[in-house]
């Protein structure tokens, strides 16, 4: 069981650590290095990646989780599931919906603000990095209680 316990803190690490890096790092490095509608497209093509990453660090934590209940495990299971649950939405519904509208979007560049599918494509972004802030906070919150469980 040991193992586990080592297993799910590596899971749990490199899920937040693997979100923040993209989320604060390579992200906004994309859009300062390229023009808007290029990193658009390159965060585009990693976004399946990125998602289908956190589903498995996080099926295969809440998994070793489950399985050595360690102290503090429901709260660390329901705090997992509900990061599984929101990046299933960013994954499944928010991400191929607005890659959807991106055809309908020649270039954000010269498409005026105004244009109904990049408002529908703001709303969504919106929606998406509120999740994925959120998927973060669960991560902090998951290591907070890694941390108690050690120093206590």
């Amino acid at each position: 069981m040991q193992y586990l316990s080592i297993l799910y803190r590596l899971l749990i690490s490199f899920w937040v650590g693997g979100a923040a890096l993209f989320t604060f790092v390579l992200t906004p490095t994309l859009f300062k290095s390229f023009d808007r509608d290029m990193a658009g497209t390159i965060v585009g093509v990693l976004f399946p990646g990125y998602f289908k990453t956190g589903l498995i660090c996080g099926v295969l934590a809440l998994g070793c989780l489950l399985f050595t209940r360690e102290n503090r495990w429901l709260s660390s299971a329901l705090i997992i599931v509900a990061m599984l649950l929101v990046t299933s939405l960013q994954a499944f519904v928010i991400e191929p919906k607005a890659a959807a509208l991106k055809k309908d979007i020649p270039s954000f560049v010269t498409t005026p603000k105004d244009h109904p599918a990049r408002q529908q494509f703001r709303k969504l972004h919106g929606i998406s990095a509120v999740s994925n802030l959120g998927v973060i906070g669960g991560g902090i919150a998951l290591l907070i209680l890694l941390y108690k469980r050690t120093t206590i």
